[in-house]
């Protein structure tokens, strides 16, 4: 006996245009999961920024966006009667933060912020000093008539940009980092520029110093608004690239 011909089902248009947006939906959701799996796997979080410290004011950086200030930056410039001083610095933001420290080198004497070139590895070793909260990474002064001078620091030197290493604490447990700062002048108008800034998302696993690609490593994008903005209470705020 033969079977009769099947005769395609109508839906109506309404039904369609439903069953295509719920398609585009879990097509948009799967893509979210997908995306979402990948930077839970990621083992380095890289942010770039194009952000000209300001002078004379603390500027936050939160390196994994969560809201807590990791370290604040310091880029000060004072004219005064005893003289004139400019300087760059680096230190916790809260003094409950004994976790945070800033790997070290000696410039001058004096133990400051090491300035580390790309490749560095920025992890568990004696570079890192926990009586170290805060530390100078350039310091120019002289008296009014300029007939005694002097500097230090390791920023000095830096030619193009380098690296400072950091480790940090994320729910109680320790991480590494680099912030990369560059176009550093001490001669006024003081300068810096911070271009970007990564840590190892796995507590206690070193970091290599200007990664910032590979199967390993997850691009925050700029236009998320975390251009190292800090937490300040208020929602991040996009800052334009010149």
């Amino acid at each position: 006996m033969k079977r009769p011909a099947r005769v395609p089902s109508q839906i109506s248009e309404s039904l369609h245009r439903h069953l295509n947006a719920y398609a585009l939906a879990a097509g948009a959701a799967g893509v979210s999961v997908l995306a979402l799996g990948q930077f839970a796997e990621a083992k380095v979080v890289y942010t770039p920024a194009h952000k000209r410290l300001p002078i004379n004011k603390n500027f936050y950086l939160d390196l994994n966006h969560d809201g807590i200030n990791d370290f604040q930056l310091l880029l000060a410039s004072s004219n005064r009667t005893s003289g004139f001083t400019r300087a760059l610095s680096v230190r916790w933001t809260t003094k409950t933060q004994t976790q945070n420290q800033i790997y070290s080198a000696l410039s001058g004497g004096v133990l400051c912020a090491a300035a580390l070139p790309e490749g560095k590895r920025v992890g568990p070793s004696r570079g890192f000093n926990n009586r170290l909260n805060a530390a100078g990474m350039f310091r120019v002064f002289s008296n009014p008539d300029c007939t005694s001078y002097w500097k230090y620091g390791p920023w000095l030197n830096v030619k193009g940009q380098a690296y400072l290493g950091v480790r940090f604490a994320i729910k109680g447990k320790v991480h590494y980092g680099w912030a990369r700062i560059g176009h550093i002048s001490p001669n006024k108008p003081v300068k810096a520029l911070l271009t970007g800034y990564a840590y190892e998302t796995i507590p206690n696993k070193a970091i290599i110093a200007g990664k910032t690609s590979g199967p390993d490593v997850v691009v925050e994008p700029a236009t998320l608004g975390h251009l190292a903005a800090g937490s300040s209470g208020q929602p991040h705020k996009i800052v334009s690239r010149p």
